[in-house]
């Protein structure tokens, strides 16, 4: 049986959104992208390297749109998001040009996924993927870098 992981960084305030660049993620109307890197440290940057070795990944749609459109062409930072096999859990998407995609259609795939062999498996961002494995108890370990988010 494969571990699912969820790696999540959130807010001390609970915002749970893409932490990368100003333009990464508005949804919902959140303009304060781009918030984790200030607070980034030399421990900081060792936990995420570490975090960023290979793996497969379990991605909602939403988060995968995102990445589908950036990681390929940005892979010198985490070869191992283009080799590991992203499952993309979608009720919309069938297909994607980004290769090692797979689509899950229901709960009933990740609970095969999770019991077929092979390595972990981690789900970044994806909160709504997030809420729905907690709920069905599949997650094995929470892992949560929290960090400040002031709104002026």
């Amino acid at each position: 049986m494969r571990k699912i992981i969820v790696l999540s960084m959130i807010s001390l305030d609970g915002v749970m959104q893409a932490p990368g660049g100003p333009k990464e993620d508005k949804s919902g109307g959140f303009k304060y992208g781009g918030w984790v890197a200030p607070y980034g440290d030399e421990e900081y940057n060792k936990i995420v390297q570490k975090e960023l070795e290979p793996a497969d990944y379990l991605l909602g749609r939403k988060t995968f749109d995102i990445w589908e459109d950036y990681w390929p062409k940005h892979g010198d930072f985490w070869p191992g998001i283009n080799e590991g096999t992203k499952y993309v859990l979608s009720k919309t998407r069938k297909k994607s040009d980004w290769k090692n995609s797979v689509f899950l259609k229901k709960v009933g795939d990740i609970k095969k996924l999770k019991n077929s062999k092979g390595g972990d498996i981690h789900v970044w961002g994806s909160s709504e993927l997030v809420h729905l494995v907690l709920k069905h108890d599949l997650v094995d370990e929470l892992r949560l870098l929290f960090s400040a988010l002031f709104k002026n």
